[in-house]
């Protein structure tokens, strides 16, 4: 289960709910990486939390950084624009 909510206007936490563990995670998204990838098509907080989807998919929420910039995926997984781009269509 992945619960996002909104801090201010660039900075969202994150917390998951896996297995026995729950995680929580600070996540920065810059209004211009948020139009590049969505085109405005869904929210920010549905952004973060489909990131968080893709990234559970590849690794276990004790394993993503408790802290980091949303396009920091993209240097770990270097398919997750194009995957979050064709989630959107």
């Amino acid at each position: 289960m992945i619960t996002v909510e909104k801090i201010n206007a660039s900075t969202f936490k994150v917390t998951v709910k896996g297995g026995n563990t729950t995680t929580n995670h600070t996540v920065s998204l810059s209004p211009s990486y948020y139009k590049k990838l969505t085109g405005g098509k869904i929210s920010e907080e549905d952004l973060v939390e489909n990131s968080f989807e893709f990234l559970l998919e590849r690794e276990s929420n004790t394993s993503i950084l408790n802290s980091f910039d949303l396009p920091v995926i993209g240097r770990y997984f270097p398919e997750y624009e194009n995957s979050i781009r064709e989630m959107l269509k």
